[in-house]
């Protein structure tokens, strides 16, 4: 049995599960989100607020599955109930985010500023010229804009400079020593 798939998923109050076949449908105070189980995964509501997912054998790709199911409804109920959040800086001399309506725009040493625009279910916050982050419901898609916007300037070995990850250790390296 995979450890991860066998445990059962806590369904906390105010959170409503629904089950369609092959279709998960979570609504919550933070919003609704659906997922379709791959085939030979099954979902089942459990013994008062649990569900159980299982699979019918143990071949490879049926105990990959099983877990990674599990993860996912698990993840959808704790984006409907708590949401998640990526906080990240921006680190170089001129190099700057603010907001414009829903959307970001960046200054990142290019000749033209690098317009961001928010997904669905995506909202923007803007701490400061170097701080901003980036929140929704759906782990998956925050976690993607935010990889889409740390890919814009990835943060440079030898001076810093780039965008960063809150507390995301960047190893330096050094330049050429001179004669």
């Amino acid at each position: 049995m995979s450890r991860i798939g066998k445990k059962p998923i806590e369904i906390p109050a105010g959170v409503d599960v629904n089950i369609d076949g092959q279709v998960v449908t979570v609504k919550g105070p933070k919003g609704t989100l659906s997922h379709t189980v791959a085939e030979p995964i099954v979902v089942t509501k459990g013994e008062g607020n649990e569900l159980e997912v299982a699979r019918p054998n143990d071949e490879r790709a049926n105990r990959s599955l099983h877990g990674l199911s599990r993860t996912l409804i698990a993840n959808m109920i704790e984006g409907v109930t708590k949401g998640y959040e990526k906080k990240m800086e921006i680190f170089g001399v001129g190099y700057r985010v603010q907001a414009k309506g829903s959307n970001l725009e960046f200054a990142l040493g290019y000749s033209h500023p690098v317009p961001i625009e928010a997904p669905a279910g995506i909202t923007f916050a803007v701490e400061s010229p170097t701080k901003f982050s980036v929140s929704g419901i759906d782990k998956q898609a925050v976690g993607q804009i935010s990889a889409v916007i740390h890919g814009l300037r990835k943060p440079d070995p030898y001076k810093g400079k780039g965008i960063r990850y809150a507390g995301e250790v960047v190893r330096r390296k050094v330049g050429k020593t001179g004669k």
